[in-house]
């Protein structure tokens, strides 16, 4: 029996992470994390690129772009969906992780879900660096390993 472990050397891959302006006291802090992730297994500065939307439910359009651009072996996504009073958070969640799915596997490109939906602005920033972690971080390690993961399959 084979079997293909999850790898997180990122050295000489291409990285596009695509990031909500939205909601961006809690995004730029997932944004930090995110880039210290990829630093930290061996990513260039030079080979990450970081494109801004105005919010989540724009991530997935960005992301697809970047897929499909042939210049990045994965896709990070951030942003932060907040419930507020109205049930437009159901909308923006929902669809933000659709898109998301949908463009990865679309294009072949791993895209790594990290838009955070929460119920209030504390679980969020939680999230983003406080005690549950950084899911920015996280994304980024996901993204490694899915483009290693891909490579090997191939």
């Amino acid at each position: 029996m084979n079997e293909i472990g999850p790898e997180s050397d990122g050295e000489g891959l291409r990285v596009c992470v695509v990031v909500a302006q939205w909601n961006e006291f809690v995004t730029r802090k997932l944004l930090d994390g995110a880039r210290a992730g990829l630093r930290e297994r061996g990513v260039r500065a030079d080979d990450v690129t970081v494109a801004w939307t105005p919010g989540s439910f724009e991530v997935p359009a960005a992301a697809r772009w970047a897929a499909e651009s042939g210049r990045f072996d994965a896709v990070v996504a951030l942003g932060a969906v907040i419930r507020g009073e109205t049930g437009h958070y159901e909308h923006i969640a929902a669809q933000a992780a659709a898109g998301l799915m949908r463009a990865g596997q679309d294009t072949g490109v791993p895209v790594a879900f990290g838009v955070l939906t929460c119920e209030n602005a504390g679980q969020a920033l939680e999230r983003a660096g406080g005690v549950h972690g950084n899911k920015g971080e996280e994304a980024a390690a996901a993204a490694i390993a899915m483009a290693r993961l891909r490579e090997r399959l191939a």
